[in-house]
């Protein structure tokens, strides 16, 4: 064979190496810097009212939280999922919990709060939340769906909550983005990896997890590992008929088992 041919041979063998490896490493890239975006789609606050909020005493943002004030011991803490305006879940939460002052937080980027989000500064914003409420509400329970299952396990860990809730809840992001980008190294590139089932294991409250039966963002698997993370006895699962992953909160069931979690073990019953 002529040296020009081998020579052409040679270089069309690098080049279906070389872009096809250039290509790969964009994406990559381009993963990794656009990464968040993937994960929080940040929604305006639909209650616009000075009497129902309330502002974090964080330095680096104003960080908001949707309240229903009410005097007395119990307090209900809510992280809500990562396309979800919180303010929405107040009128119902008022009605189905009313001996509880409800608190749910804006994360950063959120119905009005300034910043950006991301797990650390959430996780901040949630302990900054948890200790202001505790000063006047000693029995608080922890509520967190989809999304914000990640910021309320990791919250019950570090904190003294009296009751946990976990709604749709996974066992890590990181799982799911794996599963999601199956052929990209999501491992090394993801920064925001919720590994709920890290902080599962010191949880010594009593939990319940409430899934949806056809979940279609999170699957059963998932849940079930977080689940087999609690110690033996601390932690229930409920799984809801017949709903998705938006559409629990549609049905009767939901506002009931939130209910069924906060009384369960209580000792004043």
């Amino acid at each position: 064979m002529p040296p020009t041919n081998v020579s052409r041979m040679s270089r069309t063998l690098v080049l279906l190496v070389v872009i096809p490896a250039a290509v790969y490493l964009a994406l990559c890239a381009a993963l990794f810097v656009f990464q968040r975006a993937l994960i929080y789609f940040p929604q305006p606050r639909a209650i616009d009212s000075a009497e129902t909020l309330l502002t974090l005493p964080v330095e680096d943002a104003q960080v908001l939280v949707s309240v229903r004030p009410h005097d007395g011991p119990k307090a209900l803490i809510y992280f809500g999922g990562n396309a979800e305006d919180v303010s929405r879940s107040l009128p119902s939460f008022a009605e189905a919990f009313p001996d509880h002052a409800l608190f749910l937080l804006h994360y950063r980027g959120y119905g009005g709060s300034t910043g950006s989000p991301s797990e650390e500064a959430i996780a901040r914003d949630a302990m900054t939340l948890f200790d202001k409420v505790y000063t006047d509400h000693p029995q608080i329970a922890v509520v967190g769906r989809s999304l914000g299952s990640g910021v309320a396990v990791r919250l019950a860990s570090y904190r003294p909550a009296a009751k946990l809730l976990l709604i749709t809840p996974y066992n890590s992001l990181e799982e799911l983005a794996a599963r999601q980008f199956r052929w990209f190294p999501v491992r090394w590139l993801l920064k925001d990896k919720f590994e709920s089932w890290r902080y599962a294991e010191h949880i010594t409250v009593p939990t319940r997890l409430i899934a949806a039966e056809h979940d279609e963002v999170i699957p059963g698997s998932s849940t079930r590992r977080l689940y087999s993370h609690f110690a033996k006895g601390v932690a229930t699962l409920q799984v809801i008929p017949g709903t998705g992953h938006n559409s629990i909160s549609d049905s009767p069931e939901y506002l009931k088992a939130l209910g069924d979690g906060l009384i369960a073990n209580d000792p004043d019953l």
